[in-house]
């Protein structure tokens, strides 16, 4: 099976690409000047640390760690396969993470198993020309009440991203298992991102698959709060659906992203510094 144990060692980094669409664009974590950090961002930090903890930069093919972030927001698994490993491929790092399916599993009518055999051919060709490609799986989404009901779908997508891990040797980021990002303060006001502190705990548990040493563990549990009322509920639900939902819907309707007229925030392999 693939090893997503927190031990797994594949050498020295020093480059990483991230592909996908919102999830590992950030949204949910702006930045001090507005463009987006999240969990990516926050992975090569922890992965830049790593390499300089080491004292492996010397051996590094330009001695600095490098990083590249090709996501953008509300892009399908096709859009990514076209405009985004192409890009990967020729940039060649030494890891790539892949989350992509989340936008079309979303999407009436969808059929995971497609989704996953079109998946599955991405992984098999950019597996032949990185490093090491890391796949991400879904989010347990019984607690998230706008894709509640899709949650058999994405259960099933994301036993055949396991399967198709097992296949090509690929470290899994499993978002199911992760327990604190069940918590609702994990989650961004939109309800379908997440918050910074969401972002941060995916990044500690990204670093803990390579076998990384983290600052903190990402299921730390989260300080209690009290209990919320009916009225106070209901109140938010409202304010959510006439901010979040209703817009989502008109775009869904009018055939618009939320990605029109967006492009990668980090097209190359740049030299991290933070």
């Amino acid at each position: 099976m693939a090893d997503d144990s927190r031990s797994r060692r594949n050498g020295v980094l020093g480059s990483y690409a991230a592909i996908g669409d919102s999830f590992t664009e950030g949204v949910g974590d702006p930045g001090p000047d507005g463009t987006y950090v999240g969990w990516a961002d926050r992975f090569a930090v922890l992965l830049a640390d790593q390499l300089a903890v080491s004292g492996a930069t010397e051996n590094t093919a330009h001695g600095h760690f490098r990083y590249a972030n090709l996501a953008v927001r509300g892009r399908l698994l096709d859009q990514i396969v076209d405009e985004q490993i192409p890009r990967a491929k020729e940039l060649a790092p030494d890891l790539v993470t892949f989350c992509a399916g989340g936008n079309d599993i979303i999407r009436p009518g969808t059929d995971p198993d497609d989704v996953a055999e079109r998946f599955e051919r991405a992984v098999a060709d950019l597996s032949g020309a990185v490093g090491t490609v890391m796949v991400t799986t879904g989010f347990d989404t019984r607690g998230v009440p706008v894709l509640r009901h899709l949650r058999g779908k994405i259960a099933t997508y994301t036993a055949h991203v396991r399967a198709i891990a097992d296949r090509y040797d690929c470290p899994v980021l499993d978002l199911w298992s992760l327990k604190s990002v069940q918590d609702r303060r994990a989650w961004d006001g939109d309800r379908l991102h997440l918050s910074p502190e969401g972002h941060t705990r995916v990044a500690l548990r990204a670093a803990q698959v390579l076998g990384l040493d983290v600052p903190a563990d990402p299921d730390q549990p989260w300080p209690p709060q009290p209990p919320r009322g009916t009225l106070e509920v209901r109140r938010d639900n409202i304010h959510w659906a006439r901010e979040y939902l209703v817009p989502w819907i008109g775009r869904r309707l009018r055939g618009e992203s939320s990605g029109d007229h967006v492009e990668a925030k980090r097209p190359d392999l740049l030299p991290l510094r933070h």
